[in-house]
Protein backbone atom coordinates (compact mmCIF):
# COMPACT_ATOMS: atom_id res chain seq x y z
CA UNK A 1 0.00 0.00 0.00
CA UNK A 2 2.82 2.40 0.89
CA UNK A 3 4.64 1.63 -2.37
CA UNK A 4 1.45 2.33 -4.31
CA UNK A 5 1.02 5.68 -2.57
CA UNK A 6 4.61 6.58 -3.31
CA UNK A 7 4.16 5.73 -6.99
CA UNK A 8 0.97 7.78 -7.19
CA UNK A 9 2.70 10.72 -5.53
CA UNK A 10 5.62 10.49 -7.97
CA UNK A 11 3.28 10.42 -10.97
CA UNK A 12 1.28 13.38 -9.68
CA UNK A 13 4.50 15.23 -9.01
CA UNK A 14 5.79 14.60 -12.53
CA UNK A 15 2.50 15.82 -14.03
CA UNK A 16 2.62 18.90 -11.80
CA UNK A 17 6.18 19.73 -12.86
CA UNK A 18 5.21 19.21 -16.49
CA UNK A 19 2.25 21.56 -16.22
CA UNK A 20 4.33 24.18 -14.45
CA UNK A 21 6.95 23.94 -17.18
CA UNK A 22 4.32 24.20 -19.92
CA UNK A 23 2.79 27.24 -18.23
CA UNK A 24 6.22 28.85 -18.05
CA UNK A 25 6.80 28.22 -21.75
CA UNK A 26 3.44 29.80 -22.55
CA UNK A 27 4.21 32.84 -20.40
CA UNK A 28 7.46 33.44 -22.32
CA UNK A 29 5.80 33.38 -25.73
CA UNK A 30 5.73 36.84 -27.34
CA UNK A 31 2.33 38.47 -27.70
CA UNK A 32 1.51 38.69 -31.41
CA UNK A 33 1.30 42.20 -32.79
CA UNK A 34 -2.11 43.52 -33.79
CA UNK A 35 -2.24 43.51 -37.60
CA UNK A 36 -2.65 46.85 -39.34
CA UNK A 37 -5.21 45.34 -41.69
CA UNK A 38 -7.97 42.93 -40.83
CA UNK A 39 -6.74 39.34 -41.05
CA UNK A 40 -8.77 37.04 -43.28
CA UNK A 41 -9.41 33.81 -41.37
CA UNK A 42 -10.55 30.55 -42.97
CA UNK A 43 -14.31 30.21 -42.87
CA UNK A 44 -15.77 27.37 -40.81
CA UNK A 45 -18.11 25.11 -42.76
CA UNK A 46 -21.03 23.94 -40.56
CA UNK A 47 -21.53 20.78 -42.62
CA UNK A 48 -17.88 19.74 -42.38
CA UNK A 49 -17.84 20.52 -38.67
CA UNK A 50 -20.99 18.53 -38.03
CA UNK A 51 -19.58 15.54 -39.90
CA UNK A 52 -16.21 15.58 -38.08
CA UNK A 53 -17.90 15.87 -34.67
CA UNK A 54 -20.23 13.01 -35.61
CA UNK A 55 -17.27 10.97 -36.83
CA UNK A 56 -15.49 11.67 -33.53
CA UNK A 57 -18.45 10.21 -31.65
CA UNK A 58 -18.47 7.18 -33.96
CA UNK A 59 -14.77 6.55 -33.32
CA UNK A 60 -15.29 6.91 -29.57
CA UNK A 61 -18.03 4.26 -29.80
CA UNK A 62 -15.47 1.87 -31.25
CA UNK A 63 -13.64 1.57 -27.93
CA UNK A 64 -16.71 0.32 -26.00
CA UNK A 65 -17.37 -1.86 -29.05
CA UNK A 66 -13.86 -3.25 -28.68
CA UNK A 67 -14.55 -3.80 -24.98
CA UNK A 68 -17.53 -6.01 -25.82
CA UNK A 69 -15.58 -7.77 -28.58
CA UNK A 70 -12.68 -8.60 -26.26
CA UNK A 71 -14.94 -9.16 -23.25
CA UNK A 72 -16.80 -11.92 -25.03
CA UNK A 73 -13.62 -13.61 -26.22
CA UNK A 74 -12.18 -14.16 -22.73
CA UNK A 75 -13.37 -16.55 -20.04
CA UNK A 76 -16.26 -15.54 -17.79
CA UNK A 77 -14.00 -14.91 -14.79
CA UNK A 78 -12.11 -12.19 -16.71
CA UNK A 79 -14.95 -10.52 -18.63
CA UNK A 80 -15.37 -7.43 -16.46
CA UNK A 81 -11.62 -6.88 -16.06
CA UNK A 82 -11.16 -7.03 -19.83
CA UNK A 83 -13.99 -4.57 -20.46
CA UNK A 84 -12.57 -2.27 -17.78
CA UNK A 85 -9.23 -1.98 -19.58
CA UNK A 86 -10.84 -0.49 -22.69
CA UNK A 87 -13.22 1.67 -20.66
CA UNK A 88 -10.61 3.26 -18.39
CA UNK A 89 -8.33 3.95 -21.36
CA UNK A 90 -10.98 6.43 -22.55
CA UNK A 91 -10.33 8.47 -19.41
CA UNK A 92 -6.57 7.95 -19.13
CA UNK A 93 -5.61 8.73 -22.72
CA UNK A 94 -8.09 11.62 -23.03
CA UNK A 95 -6.33 13.43 -20.18
CA UNK A 96 -2.89 12.55 -21.54
CA UNK A 97 -3.92 13.85 -24.97
CA UNK A 98 -4.98 17.22 -23.57
CA UNK A 99 -1.96 17.66 -21.29
CA UNK A 100 0.81 16.72 -23.72
CA UNK A 101 -0.15 13.98 -26.20
CA UNK A 102 -1.76 16.18 -28.85
CA UNK A 103 1.12 18.64 -28.74
CA UNK A 104 3.72 15.89 -29.19
CA UNK A 105 1.78 14.30 -32.04
CA UNK A 106 0.51 17.34 -33.97
CA UNK A 107 2.19 20.39 -32.45
CA UNK A 108 4.83 22.52 -34.18
CA UNK A 109 7.77 20.34 -35.15
CA UNK A 110 10.93 20.52 -33.03
CA UNK A 111 13.09 19.46 -35.99
CA UNK A 112 13.35 16.87 -38.73
CA UNK A 113 9.70 15.89 -38.66
CA UNK A 114 10.38 13.65 -35.66
CA UNK A 115 8.24 15.05 -32.84
CA UNK A 116 6.10 17.98 -31.88
CA UNK A 117 7.12 20.32 -29.09
CA UNK A 118 5.12 21.48 -26.09
CA UNK A 119 3.70 24.60 -27.68
CA UNK A 120 0.19 23.16 -27.51
CA UNK A 121 0.50 21.45 -24.11
CA UNK A 122 -2.74 21.78 -22.19
CA UNK A 123 -4.31 22.80 -25.53
CA UNK A 124 -2.69 26.24 -25.33
CA UNK A 125 -3.35 27.90 -28.67
CA UNK A 126 -5.77 25.15 -29.73
CA UNK A 127 -9.02 27.04 -30.04
CA UNK A 128 -12.17 27.11 -32.10
CA UNK A 129 -10.72 28.85 -35.13
CA UNK A 130 -9.43 26.57 -37.93
CA UNK A 131 -5.81 25.50 -38.24
CA UNK A 132 -5.39 25.51 -42.00
CA UNK A 133 -2.38 23.18 -41.83
CA UNK A 134 -4.75 20.34 -40.89
CA UNK A 135 -8.28 21.37 -41.83
CA UNK A 136 -9.32 24.81 -43.03
CA UNK A 137 -13.08 24.38 -42.68
CA UNK A 138 -13.47 23.05 -39.12
CA UNK A 139 -12.45 24.39 -35.69
CA UNK A 140 -9.01 23.34 -34.52
CA UNK A 141 -10.54 21.70 -31.46
CA UNK A 142 -12.78 19.59 -33.70
CA UNK A 143 -9.67 18.20 -35.40
CA UNK A 144 -8.01 17.71 -32.02
CA UNK A 145 -10.91 15.76 -30.52
CA UNK A 146 -11.25 13.62 -33.66
CA UNK A 147 -7.60 12.64 -33.35
CA UNK A 148 -8.08 12.05 -29.61
CA UNK A 149 -10.43 9.17 -30.39
CA UNK A 150 -7.72 7.49 -32.48
CA UNK A 151 -5.25 7.88 -29.62
CA UNK A 152 -7.76 6.24 -27.27
CA UNK A 153 -8.54 3.10 -29.22
CA UNK A 154 -4.97 2.30 -30.29
CA UNK A 155 -3.57 1.19 -26.88
CA UNK A 156 -6.93 -0.45 -26.17
CA UNK A 157 -6.27 -2.77 -29.10
CA UNK A 158 -3.09 -4.04 -27.42
CA UNK A 159 -4.96 -5.24 -24.32
CA UNK A 160 -6.23 -8.28 -26.19
CA UNK A 161 -2.71 -9.71 -26.34
CA UNK A 162 -2.12 -9.73 -22.57
CA UNK A 163 -5.73 -10.43 -21.58
CA UNK A 164 -6.33 -12.42 -18.39
CA UNK A 165 -2.86 -11.96 -16.90
CA UNK A 166 -1.50 -8.37 -16.65
CA UNK A 167 -1.81 -6.51 -13.37
CA UNK A 168 -4.03 -3.43 -13.39
CA UNK A 169 -1.35 -1.12 -12.01
CA UNK A 170 1.09 -2.33 -14.66
CA UNK A 171 -1.56 -1.86 -17.33
CA UNK A 172 -2.11 1.79 -16.36
CA UNK A 173 1.59 2.66 -16.38
CA UNK A 174 2.18 0.74 -19.62
CA UNK A 175 -0.70 2.53 -21.36
CA UNK A 176 0.47 5.99 -20.33
CA UNK A 177 4.08 5.34 -21.38
CA UNK A 178 3.10 3.63 -24.62
CA UNK A 179 0.80 6.45 -25.69
CA UNK A 180 3.58 8.96 -25.05
CA UNK A 181 6.61 7.17 -26.50
CA UNK A 182 5.11 5.00 -29.23
CA UNK A 183 1.82 6.45 -30.46
CA UNK A 184 2.61 10.17 -30.26
CA UNK A 185 5.89 10.01 -32.24
CA UNK A 186 4.50 7.73 -34.97
CA UNK A 187 1.42 9.95 -35.35
CA UNK A 188 3.75 12.92 -35.80
CA UNK A 189 5.87 11.12 -38.42
CA UNK A 190 2.85 10.19 -40.52
CA UNK A 191 0.24 12.92 -40.04
CA UNK A 192 1.77 16.12 -38.67
CA UNK A 193 2.03 19.37 -40.60
CA UNK A 194 3.75 22.41 -39.09
CA UNK A 195 2.54 25.63 -40.77
CA UNK A 196 5.23 27.57 -42.64
CA UNK A 197 4.26 30.82 -44.31
CA UNK A 198 4.50 30.61 -48.08
CA UNK A 199 5.47 26.95 -48.09
CA UNK A 200 4.56 24.83 -51.09
CA UNK A 201 2.03 22.06 -50.45
CA UNK A 202 3.68 18.66 -49.98
CA UNK A 203 1.53 15.55 -49.59
CA UNK A 204 -1.40 17.79 -48.73
CA UNK A 205 0.62 19.80 -46.19
CA UNK A 206 1.54 23.45 -46.72
CA UNK A 207 4.41 23.45 -44.24
CA UNK A 208 6.79 21.02 -42.55
CA UNK A 209 5.32 17.49 -42.62
CA UNK A 210 6.36 14.59 -40.41
CA UNK A 211 9.31 12.75 -41.89
CA UNK A 212 7.38 9.74 -43.18
CA UNK A 213 4.76 12.03 -44.68
CA UNK A 214 7.54 14.07 -46.27
CA UNK A 215 9.03 10.86 -47.68
CA UNK A 216 5.75 10.19 -49.47
CA UNK A 217 4.21 7.42 -47.36
CA UNK A 218 0.40 7.35 -47.46
CA UNK A 219 -1.75 6.44 -44.46
CA UNK A 220 -5.24 7.86 -44.73
CA UNK A 221 -6.67 6.72 -41.39
CA UNK A 222 -4.11 4.76 -39.40
CA UNK A 223 -2.62 1.59 -40.92
CA UNK A 224 0.82 2.39 -39.52
CA UNK A 225 -0.14 4.79 -36.75
CA UNK A 226 -2.92 2.66 -35.25
CA UNK A 227 -2.85 -0.93 -36.43
CA UNK A 228 0.77 -1.85 -37.11
CA UNK A 229 1.92 -0.04 -33.96
CA UNK A 230 -0.64 -1.79 -31.76
CA UNK A 231 -0.31 -5.17 -33.47
CA UNK A 232 3.47 -5.34 -33.20
CA UNK A 233 3.36 -4.05 -29.63
CA UNK A 234 0.80 -6.74 -28.83
CA UNK A 235 3.13 -9.45 -30.11
CA UNK A 236 5.98 -8.13 -27.98
CA UNK A 237 3.70 -7.94 -24.93
CA UNK A 238 2.53 -11.52 -25.42
CA UNK A 239 6.13 -12.74 -25.58
CA UNK A 240 7.34 -10.72 -22.59
CA UNK A 241 4.43 -11.66 -20.31
CA UNK A 242 4.45 -15.30 -21.31
CA UNK A 243 1.54 -17.67 -21.76
CA UNK A 244 -1.58 -17.81 -19.65
CA UNK A 245 -1.75 -20.58 -17.09
CA UNK A 246 -3.21 -23.62 -18.82
CA UNK A 247 -2.39 -22.42 -22.35
CA UNK A 248 -2.02 -25.45 -24.60
CA UNK A 249 -3.25 -27.81 -21.90
CA UNK A 250 -6.98 -27.35 -22.43
CA UNK A 251 -9.56 -25.11 -24.07
CA UNK A 252 -9.52 -21.39 -23.25
CA UNK A 253 -12.75 -20.73 -25.08
CA UNK A 254 -14.69 -17.46 -25.40
CA UNK A 255 -17.48 -17.29 -22.83
CA UNK A 256 -20.01 -15.23 -24.82
CA UNK A 257 -20.15 -15.42 -28.60
CA UNK A 258 -23.10 -13.05 -28.84
CA UNK A 259 -21.07 -10.36 -27.07
CA UNK A 260 -18.27 -10.87 -29.61
CA UNK A 261 -20.64 -10.35 -32.56
CA UNK A 262 -22.17 -7.30 -30.86
CA UNK A 263 -18.71 -5.82 -30.37
CA UNK A 264 -17.69 -6.52 -33.97
CA UNK A 265 -20.91 -4.90 -35.18
CA UNK A 266 -20.24 -1.76 -33.14
CA UNK A 267 -16.70 -1.65 -34.50
CA UNK A 268 -17.98 -1.96 -38.07
CA UNK A 269 -20.47 0.84 -37.43
CA UNK A 270 -17.93 3.11 -35.77
CA UNK A 271 -15.31 2.46 -38.44
CA UNK A 272 -17.21 4.66 -40.88
CA UNK A 273 -16.26 7.56 -38.62
CA UNK A 274 -12.71 6.24 -38.41
CA UNK A 275 -12.14 6.18 -42.18
CA UNK A 276 -14.72 8.48 -43.77
CA UNK A 277 -14.17 11.00 -40.97
CA UNK A 278 -10.50 11.20 -41.92
CA UNK A 279 -11.55 13.16 -45.00
CA UNK A 280 -12.17 15.97 -42.46
CA UNK A 281 -15.13 17.17 -44.42
CA UNK A 282 -18.49 16.07 -45.79
CA UNK A 283 -17.90 15.54 -49.48
CA UNK A 284 -16.73 13.26 -52.25
CA UNK A 285 -13.67 11.89 -50.46
CA UNK A 286 -15.64 11.01 -47.33
CA UNK A 287 -18.20 9.22 -49.49
CA UNK A 288 -15.53 7.22 -51.29
CA UNK A 289 -13.86 6.24 -48.01
CA UNK A 290 -17.22 5.19 -46.58
CA UNK A 291 -17.97 2.90 -49.54
CA UNK A 292 -14.59 1.16 -49.70
CA UNK A 293 -14.56 0.67 -45.92
CA UNK A 294 -17.81 -1.26 -46.09
CA UNK A 295 -17.03 -3.46 -49.07
CA UNK A 296 -13.58 -4.42 -47.75
CA UNK A 297 -15.06 -5.51 -44.42
CA UNK A 298 -17.79 -7.46 -46.20
CA UNK A 299 -15.30 -9.31 -48.41
CA UNK A 300 -12.98 -10.14 -45.52
CA UNK A 301 -15.87 -11.49 -43.40
CA UNK A 302 -16.92 -13.82 -46.22
CA UNK A 303 -13.32 -14.90 -46.86
CA UNK A 304 -12.49 -15.73 -43.22
CA UNK A 305 -15.77 -17.60 -42.77
CA UNK A 306 -15.11 -19.61 -45.94
CA UNK A 307 -11.58 -20.54 -44.93
CA UNK A 308 -12.82 -21.64 -41.53
CA UNK A 309 -15.57 -23.65 -43.23
CA UNK A 310 -13.02 -25.42 -45.43
CA UNK A 311 -10.51 -26.12 -42.65
CA UNK A 312 -12.83 -26.88 -39.74
CA UNK A 313 -15.98 -27.99 -41.59
CA UNK A 314 -18.10 -25.29 -39.95
CA UNK A 315 -18.83 -21.71 -41.07
CA UNK A 316 -17.61 -20.01 -37.88
CA UNK A 317 -19.69 -17.12 -36.53
CA UNK A 318 -16.78 -15.73 -34.53
CA UNK A 319 -14.58 -16.21 -37.58
CA UNK A 320 -16.89 -14.05 -39.67
CA UNK A 321 -16.74 -11.37 -36.97
CA UNK A 322 -12.93 -11.54 -36.82
CA UNK A 323 -12.77 -11.42 -40.61
CA UNK A 324 -14.87 -8.26 -40.75
CA UNK A 325 -12.51 -6.58 -38.28
CA UNK A 326 -9.50 -7.73 -40.31
CA UNK A 327 -11.00 -6.21 -43.45
CA UNK A 328 -11.66 -2.94 -41.64
CA UNK A 329 -8.06 -2.89 -40.43
CA UNK A 330 -6.63 -3.54 -43.88
CA UNK A 331 -8.69 -0.90 -45.70
CA UNK A 332 -7.92 1.80 -43.13
CA UNK A 333 -4.65 3.16 -44.63
CA UNK A 334 -5.99 2.84 -48.18
CA UNK A 335 -9.54 4.09 -47.62
CA UNK A 336 -8.91 7.57 -48.98
CA UNK A 337 -6.95 6.44 -52.04
CA UNK A 338 -8.51 3.33 -53.65
CA UNK A 339 -11.50 2.27 -55.75
CA UNK A 340 -14.25 -0.12 -54.60
CA UNK A 341 -12.81 -2.98 -56.70
CA UNK A 342 -9.43 -2.49 -55.09
CA UNK A 343 -11.17 -2.53 -51.70
CA UNK A 344 -12.64 -5.95 -52.47
CA UNK A 345 -9.16 -7.27 -53.26
CA UNK A 346 -7.81 -5.72 -50.06
CA UNK A 347 -10.61 -7.38 -48.09
CA UNK A 348 -9.90 -10.72 -49.77
CA UNK A 349 -6.23 -10.45 -48.85
CA UNK A 350 -7.07 -9.51 -45.27
CA UNK A 351 -9.27 -12.58 -44.86
CA UNK A 352 -6.55 -14.89 -46.18
CA UNK A 353 -3.46 -13.36 -44.56
CA UNK A 354 -4.98 -12.65 -41.16
CA UNK A 355 -6.62 -16.09 -40.92
CA UNK A 356 -3.26 -17.67 -41.68
CA UNK A 357 -1.43 -15.46 -39.19
CA UNK A 358 -3.86 -16.21 -36.35
CA UNK A 359 -3.61 -19.94 -36.97
CA UNK A 360 0.15 -19.88 -37.38
CA UNK A 361 1.08 -17.85 -34.32
CA UNK A 362 -0.85 -20.02 -31.89
CA UNK A 363 -0.43 -23.45 -33.38
CA UNK A 364 3.05 -23.23 -34.90
CA UNK A 365 5.10 -20.97 -32.63
CA UNK A 366 2.91 -21.10 -29.52
CA UNK A 367 2.89 -17.38 -28.63
CA UNK A 368 -0.14 -16.66 -26.46
CA UNK A 369 -1.52 -13.56 -28.17
CA UNK A 370 -4.75 -14.21 -26.31
CA UNK A 371 -7.20 -12.42 -28.61
CA UNK A 372 -5.22 -12.47 -31.88
CA UNK A 373 -4.21 -8.81 -31.94
CA UNK A 374 -1.02 -9.35 -33.94
CA UNK A 375 -2.68 -11.62 -36.47
CA UNK A 376 -5.54 -9.21 -37.12
CA UNK A 377 -4.05 -5.75 -36.56
CA UNK A 378 -0.33 -6.30 -37.11
CA UNK A 379 -0.69 -8.38 -40.26
CA UNK A 380 -3.88 -6.69 -41.44
CA UNK A 381 -2.31 -3.25 -41.01
CA UNK A 382 0.86 -4.34 -42.81
CA UNK A 383 -1.10 -5.76 -45.73
CA UNK A 384 -3.26 -2.64 -45.92
CA UNK A 385 -0.27 -0.29 -45.91
CA UNK A 386 1.46 -2.24 -48.66
CA UNK A 387 -1.78 -2.59 -50.62
CA UNK A 388 -2.04 1.21 -50.56
CA UNK A 389 1.24 1.23 -52.47
CA UNK A 390 -0.32 -1.13 -55.01
CA UNK A 391 -3.80 0.31 -55.54
CA UNK A 392 -3.66 4.04 -54.69
CA UNK A 393 -4.77 6.35 -57.47
CA UNK A 394 -4.96 10.12 -57.79
CA UNK A 395 -8.32 9.63 -59.47
CA UNK A 396 -9.70 9.10 -55.96
CA UNK A 397 -7.54 11.59 -54.07
CA UNK A 398 -5.37 14.13 -55.85
CA UNK A 399 -3.48 14.85 -52.60
CA UNK A 400 -2.25 11.25 -52.52
CA UNK A 401 -0.35 9.47 -55.25
CA UNK A 402 -0.50 6.64 -57.73
CA UNK A 403 0.52 3.16 -56.65
CA UNK A 404 2.43 0.43 -58.46
CA UNK A 405 -0.56 -0.66 -60.56
CA UNK A 406 -0.99 2.92 -61.76
CA UNK A 407 2.62 3.31 -62.89
CA UNK A 408 4.40 4.44 -59.70
CA UNK A 409 6.49 1.63 -58.15
CA UNK A 410 8.17 4.14 -55.82
CA UNK A 411 4.94 4.41 -53.80
CA UNK A 412 5.21 0.75 -52.80
CA UNK A 413 8.77 1.41 -51.64
CA UNK A 414 7.68 4.37 -49.46
CA UNK A 415 4.94 2.20 -47.97
CA UNK A 416 7.40 -0.59 -47.21
CA UNK A 417 9.76 1.84 -45.48
CA UNK A 418 6.92 3.19 -43.34
CA UNK A 419 5.88 -0.35 -42.42
CA UNK A 420 9.44 -1.36 -41.50
CA UNK A 421 10.10 1.74 -39.42
CA UNK A 422 6.82 1.32 -37.54
CA UNK A 423 7.52 -2.35 -36.83
CA UNK A 424 10.97 -1.57 -35.43
CA UNK A 425 10.03 1.50 -33.37
CA UNK A 426 6.88 -0.02 -31.89
CA UNK A 427 8.58 -3.33 -31.14
CA UNK A 428 11.73 -1.98 -29.52
CA UNK A 429 10.13 0.82 -27.50
CA UNK A 430 7.32 -1.47 -26.31
CA UNK A 431 9.88 -4.00 -25.08
CA UNK A 432 11.73 -1.28 -23.16
CA UNK A 433 8.49 0.01 -21.61
CA UNK A 434 7.42 -3.49 -20.54
CA UNK A 435 10.77 -4.18 -18.93
CA UNK A 436 10.67 -0.83 -17.13
CA UNK A 437 7.18 -1.49 -15.79
CA UNK A 438 8.17 -5.01 -14.76
CA UNK A 439 11.10 -3.87 -12.60
CA UNK A 440 9.07 -1.09 -10.97
CA UNK A 441 5.55 -2.39 -10.29
CA UNK A 442 5.61 -5.88 -11.83
CA UNK A 443 3.77 -6.93 -14.98
CA UNK A 444 1.85 -10.04 -14.14
CA UNK A 445 -0.68 -10.90 -11.45
CA UNK A 446 0.09 -13.71 -9.00
CA UNK A 447 -0.67 -17.25 -10.16
CA UNK A 448 -3.45 -17.69 -7.61
CA UNK A 449 -5.07 -14.42 -8.75
CA UNK A 450 -4.88 -15.49 -12.38
CA UNK A 451 -6.52 -18.82 -11.56
CA UNK A 452 -9.28 -17.10 -9.59
CA UNK A 453 -9.88 -14.62 -12.42
CA UNK A 454 -9.13 -10.91 -12.57
CA UNK A 455 -12.75 -9.87 -12.01
CA UNK A 456 -12.64 -11.11 -8.43
CA UNK A 457 -8.92 -10.90 -7.60
CA UNK A 458 -8.23 -7.44 -9.03
CA UNK A 459 -11.57 -5.61 -9.05
CA UNK A 460 -13.48 -7.47 -6.37
CA UNK A 461 -16.54 -7.64 -8.60
CA UNK A 462 -18.23 -10.12 -10.91
CA UNK A 463 -19.43 -9.66 -14.46
CA UNK A 464 -22.55 -11.71 -13.79
CA UNK A 465 -24.76 -11.87 -10.70
CA UNK A 466 -25.70 -15.47 -11.43
CA UNK A 467 -23.93 -18.41 -13.04
CA UNK A 468 -24.42 -18.72 -16.79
Amino acid sequence: MRSTRRIVCVVLGVVGVFLAFAAGVAAQQPVPAVPLVEEVLPEIDPGDTAWVLTASALVLLMTPGLAFFYGGLVRRKNALATIMQSFIIIGLVSVQWVLWGYSLAFGPDIGGGLLGGLDWAGLMGVGTTPNAAYAATIPHQAFMVFQMMFAIITPALITGAFAERMGFKAFLFFTLLWATFVYNPIAHWVWSCTPIAGAEALAGCSGQPGWLRSLGALDFAGGTVVHISSGVSALVAAVVLGRRLGFGQGPLEPHDGTMVVLGASLLWFGWFGFNAGSALGAGELATSAFVVTHVAAAMAAITWMTMSWINKRHPSVLGAAAGAVAGLVAITPASGYVTPMAAILIGLGAGVFCYWAVSWIKHRIGVDDALDVWGVHGIGGTWGALATGLFATVAINSAGGNGLLYGNPAQLLWQAIAVGVTWVWAGVVTWVILKLVDVTVGLRVRAEDELAGLDASVHGEAAYAVEI
